[in-house]
């Protein structure tokens, strides 16, 4: 089930964080993640935030399917990008086997450890043959709310790369390293790609 405070506090902070991370050049996760994917491409960007890196994947010719929980953030996509994202939370079915790549940026991690394997059973479902998926998430063990009152979930490199697998992914690649976010405080994440069978 989709945490409502977490959603609550992503609509009070939407502008600042749209301020924060929502404008500039794409990451360089962002423009592997796109080199990998056919021209084109049906991209779903799922927890999409402000969907800058929507904006990014429209630019460089692919099609994205940007969708967040919280209804500021799908506000600020429709006014500053011109996107149609839509609001929904991970709980919401997707299409099946539509997508040639899924951008899982930083959003999973606010879902219940508990509720990991069927998320990722259902990128799995929705994605093309063939198709790429990104998936960022913070590093650590355990179930923790920052001082916002956001609620996050930490998983190591390793036990992510079993998650993905026992759900029919092929891991690729895996980064890891070390970013402040929007509380301020300094976290280790990791970066994966992986394929689905």
């Amino acid at each position: 089930m989709a945490d409502r405070e977490t959603i609550r506090i992503y609509d009070e902070k939407a502008g600042d964080y749209a301020a924060r991370f929502g404008s500039g050049r794409p990451s360089e996760s962002l423009q592997t993640f796109m080199a990998l994917l056919p021209e084109g491409a049906q991209v779903l960007d799922w927890g999409c935030g402000p969907a800058a890196a929507s904006a990014h994947m429209r630019d460089a010719g692919f099609q994205p399917d940007p969708v967040d929980a919280s209804p500021e953030m799908v506000a600020i996509a429709h006014a500053q990008f011109g996107l149609q994202a839509r609001c929904a939370t991970f709980d919401a079915p997707l299409p099946q086997a539509r997508y040639h790549g899924a951008w899982v940026n930083f959003s999973l991690l606010h879902a219940r450890r508990v509720d990991l394997p069927g998320h990722l059973a259902q990128l799995h479902a929705a994605l093309l043959s063939g198709g790429i998926l990104h998936l960022g998430m913070k590093r650590g063990s355990g179930e923790h709310r920052d001082r916002f009152g956001r609620f996050y979930t930490y998983y190591e490199t390793d036990e992510l790369t079993g998650l993905l697998e026992a759900a029919g992914f092929i891991v690729s690649g895996a980064h890891e390293g070390e970013e402040a976010g929007l509380a301020g405080t300094v976290d280790p994440f990791v970066l994966i790609l992986a394929r689905r069978i």
